[in-house]
């Protein structure tokens, strides 16, 4: 019963919409105005069954197929909105000139709904419904190489040309199919990385998300290592957990997970490699963010200690905030920062050498790409997977390809 008012409101919003498409349809075949109306009222129809479905069954087994229904429904009703607004706009228009009419006498004023507003309010909704579904169909696993050539003073010759591959954001509990995931992971390999980082975010809330894809993703190859870093997803602060003893389970799964992979994870630590006599520092914390709302489990110093002596510094951390609030002010031997995080908020337009937007720029200064201060990098992968939205606009999932050279060379 809890549920019976919100269909009923759900139930007359549709209801109003539909005018739109009385309208628009008033001169189609009777086929033709028949099935537009079938397809209107079955997302409503799927609405309700989902609900039942919902309330009454268990859904877990069924849950990637329930987020994208749900995210399908989602964009119809935000399309719906649009609508729904052009249609109000209309009708104060029609009760201003009825009121009007009834002021000056029957002046002969126009007062039916408005074809051309119909089609417009159709037509304006149409616009996200379309660009959104496909972000859905065709951008979640299109996976795209963002190349970029780094220069760092004083680079040693051993280190030359070395090729650093990073993904990140792999947010597994989001996927629903396997091949095309395969498909990318080739990419990275075709690459022929030495090193390869992944930058946090596993999974969306809990490691068992993981498990099916482990012999997935544990094909990754670099010359010299996989190193991986944790998110602020990979706690499970978004989850529920009966105790904390669950919770720090899940997080020792998680980590185990890692060693299922074949990936050298770094808590609050550092690795040294020794590239053909180049000493490479690969330091890993765990996540920190400058913003209040995620946490602060990193430690940098504990993370940095032992590195001094490295020829190159190489910095992973989860979200790019943390370079502007701790690294470029008190580790300025740091050479490069790795972050994701952001995922360009899987929404924006990107034309290389022209423009690069995305509305997460307003909330993080560094949200895509490569960025310097001084002597300093950070760069900022768009994310390997997905979250909340299953899908991508304009910013595509991220491969990231970083080769260094010397300034002199």
């Amino acid at each position: 019963m809890r549920w019976l008012f919100p269909l009923i409101l759900l139930f007359l919003f549709d209801l109003y919409a539909f005018q739109a498409f009385q309208l628009l349809a008033s001169d189609w075949s009777s086929f033709a105005r028949n099935l537009l109306f079938a397809v209107y009222w079955s997302i409503p129809a799927i609405v309700v069954l989902i609900g039942l479905a919902f309330a009454n069954s268990d859904v877990s087994q069924w849950r990637n197929l329930f987020n994208v229904l749900r995210a399908v429904l989602t964009i119809a009703y935000l399309a719906k909105l649009l609508l729904v607004g052009v249609l109000l706009i209309d009708d104060l228009r029609r009760l201003l000139f009825s009121a009007y009419d009834g002021l000056a006498g029957n002046v002969g004023i126009e007062r039916s709904r408005s074809l051309f507003m119909a089609q417009f309010g159709v037509l304006l909704a149409g616009i996200p419904f379309v660009t959104l579904l496909y972000g859905m169909i065709r951008n979640r696993y299109r996976y795209r190489i963002f190349k970029e050539r780094v220069t760092i003073p004083n680079l040693p010759t051993a280190l030359e040309g070395l090729r650093i591959v990073q993904i990140s954001d792999i947010h597994s509990g989001s996927f629903t199919e396997k091949m095309p995931i395969v498909r990318g992971i080739e990419m990275i390999n075709a690459q022929q990385p030495d090193l390869v980082f992944f930058t946090g975010d596993l999974v969306n809330s809990v490691a068992a998300e993981m498990r099916e894809y482990i012999s997935i993703f544990k094909n990754i190859k670099a010359r010299y290592g996989v190193f991986s870093i944790t998110g602020n997803h990979d706690y499970g602060d978004y989850v529920q957990w009966p105790n904390q003893e669950a919770k720090r389970n899940n997080f020792v799964e998680l980590i185990q997970t890692h060693k299922a992979l074949g990936w050298d994870l770094l808590l609050n630590e550092n690795r040294l490699l020794d590239i053909q006599g180049g000493k490479v520092a690969v330091i890993g914390v765990e996540n920190f963010s400058a913003q209040a709302r995620f946490s602060k489990y990193g430690d940098l110093a504990a993370a940095y200690d032992g590195v001094e002596g490295a020829d190159l510094r190489l910095l992973l951390s989860h979200d790019p905030s943390h370079w502007e609030y701790q690294v470029v002010k008190d580790f300025k031997d740091i050479d490069i920062t790795f972050s994701g995080h952001t995922h360009g908020m899987q929404f924006g337009i990107e034309i290389p050498g022209w423009i690069r937007w995305s509305p997460i720029k307003y909330v993080y200064k560094q949200w895509a790409g490569l960025y310097q201060k001084g002597r300093q990098y950070l760069y900022v992968n768009r994310g390997f997977g997905f979250l909340g939205y299953p899908g991508r606009v304009g910013i595509l999932p991220e491969i990231t390809v970083l080769e260094l050279t010397g300034q002199s060379r």
